[in-house]
């Protein structure tokens, strides 16, 4: 007897150490990463934002008017200018959005006095009068020095509209848009490169079908020259939403290669457009559904480029996701139809894995725009009269900027799960590149919201010498900055690393995003 229960306690024992010792190989999670010389560069233009006539994003936004007592630049304000031009941003999306098919640009552009006023019937029925046309946007876009992106209008327009407003912005020599253009106090063009042929054109922009819109497509992409024949216009198809990859097939099967520069695609991480859900009282389960919906991006993007492989497999088309981000109900007290919301340690989780997805796969996606720049659904940036806050959003894109214009770093890695009333999501996300000086950057996301995440990455490769970080987090998933408490959550320098033998090992809070630098 005494034998057999010491036998069996040896055999409890063995195999208790056996599953310790397989629960200790599991808990930490080991990445690769592969300094392949033939990976793509991550374009900068990812990291690309959107300024639609939507609520307060430019009226009482960006825009205040040259005789505001708020610090502005012909009015622009510049603390806005600032913090944006502090992200680096690359491109800004503008007059939308569903705004787009219905805004007529002649409208804009003139002495303000005399502008139209028009009904945005789109986003709360408002009447604005135009004060924010052409040359404001693209003046701004100058002083953020970043690139503008110019949705035109197909759904209400003609082709003869965006013709012309083309040549208006573009072109340099003697022509009736440059004559005009003058007459309104610019002479030399802006050189405007990326150009949006329609928006949603499956829904706001004109319920369209794909063959019907594919024909519309190709006869406005035919008018739009490049004035000076410098090969610099790309034209960029209105894309499908979400998995509509029957959108994205009869596009890539019917549209010439010559004529399309890009594809987009639109994703928003909604829980259920009926009910969407609070943006900070969320509950458990409402986070786990956001977070699901933000990385189905993975999907969409892989299945998206797997189509256009099919029609172009050297990867000349772009695909361009120019709407993507958090959508939940607007603030108790606001305009239903302004899209306000305020932006917790959600949103930055949910920005920092979107993300690595568009930076693991910068082989096809070239070009992004998180919605919205500025008081609009995942705002980097939150105004109230002269106040105005940094969202976490706004800090994971400054502490993204590393990867804009660098190489990308392939990785391999099985991730831990994060796991909710039975379902389970990787719960860490990854991605990494090297820049033009030769640093490595790193950025981790752990989506768990209670548990820390530990991985273990081979640096031995990389000549890796000296590693710093920046992490984001806060005590709670629903913190968010307020105008009371404008830096709550703030990026703070992360230490919880070891670097021994050649590997880097992390422990990754929970609900964090972390950016490691190694040089």
């Amino acid at each position: 007897m005494m034998f057999k229960g010491k036998s069996l306690l040896l055999n409890f024992v063995a195999v208790f150490m056996t599953t310790a010792s397989v629960f200790s190989q599991e808990k930490t999670t080991k990445i690769t990463i592969n300094a392949d010389e033939k990976s793509p560069v991550i374009s900068k233009h990812i990291y690309g934002h959107f300024a639609e006539h939507l609520g307060r994003c430019i009226y009482d936004g960006f825009y205040v008017g040259d005789s505001s007592s708020i610090a502005n630049t012909d009015g622009i304000r510049n603390d806005i200018v600032e913090a944006l031009k502090e992200l680096q941003i690359p491109n800004l999306r503008w007059p939308g959005g569903c705004f787009a098919d219905t805004y007529h640009w002649k409208d804009g552009i003139g002495p303000k006095e005399d502008r139209p006023t028009i009904v945005n019937t789109w986003w709360g029925g408002v009447t604005e009068d135009n004060s924010f046309g052409t040359h404001d946007f693209l003046n701004m876009c100058e002083l953020l020095g970043t690139e503008p992106y110019l949705s035109g209008n197909v759904g209400s327009g003609t082709v003869q509209e965006l013709a012309d407003w083309v040549q208006y912005t573009n072109f340099g020599g003697i022509s009736p848009m440059s004559k005009l253009r003058e007459e309104n106090g610019r002479k030399e063009p802006w050189k405007v490169k990326f150009w949006g042929i329609g928006n949603e054109a499956w829904g706001c922009g004109g319920n369209m079908t794909a063959d019907y819109y594919a024909n519309e497509y190709r006869k406005y992409a035919t008018f739009i020259s490049d004035w000076e024949n410098t090969g610099g216009l790309l034209r960029i198809a209105s894309g499908a939403s979400s998995d509509d990859y029957n959108w994205t097939e009869t596009l890539m099967k019917n549209i010439p290669k010559s004529l399309l520069g890009g594809v987009a695609l639109h994703h928003y991480s909604v829980i259920d457009w009926k009910k969407k859900g609070d943006a900070v009282t969320f509950t458990d389960a409402q986070y786990f559904r956001t977070m699901e919906e933000a990385l189905k991006m993975e999907e969409l993007v892989t299945k998206h480029a797997a189509i256009m492989d099919k029609y172009d497999p050297k990867k000349k088309v772009d695909l361009i996701v120019d709407e993507w981000g958090g959508w939940y109900e607007v603030e108790k007290g606001t305009n239903p139809g302004f899209l306000y919301q305020q932006n917790t340690m959600r949103d930055a989780l949910l920005a920092g894995a979107t993300l690595n997805i568009f930076n693991n796969h910068a082989d096809r996606v070239r070009m992004a725009n998180l919605a919205q720049a500025v008081n609009v659904l995942q705002a980097v940036i939150l105004t109230d009269k002269a106040k105005m806050i940094l969202t976490p959003t706004y800090h994971i894109m400054n502490m993204y900027k590393v990867h804009q214009d660098a190489k990308l770093l392939p990785l391999a890695f099985e991730s831990p799960k994060y796991t909710f009333e039975g379902k389970s999501l990787p719960a860490v996300s990854v991605s990494a590149s090297k820049d033009k000086k030769g640093s490595i950057h790193v950025s981790l996301v752990n989506i768990d919201p209670t548990k820390d995440n530990e991985v273990e990455i081979d640096i031995t490769k990389l000549g890796i010498k000296n590693v710093s970080g920046t992490i984001l987090t806060s005590k709670n998933l629903r913190d968010y900055n307020s105008f009371d408490e404008p830096n709550k959550i703030e990026p703070q320098i992360f230490k919880k690393f070891k670097v021994k033998k050649g590997l880097l090992k992390v422990t990754i809070p929970a609900f964090s995003v972390i950016v490691l630098e190694g040089k």
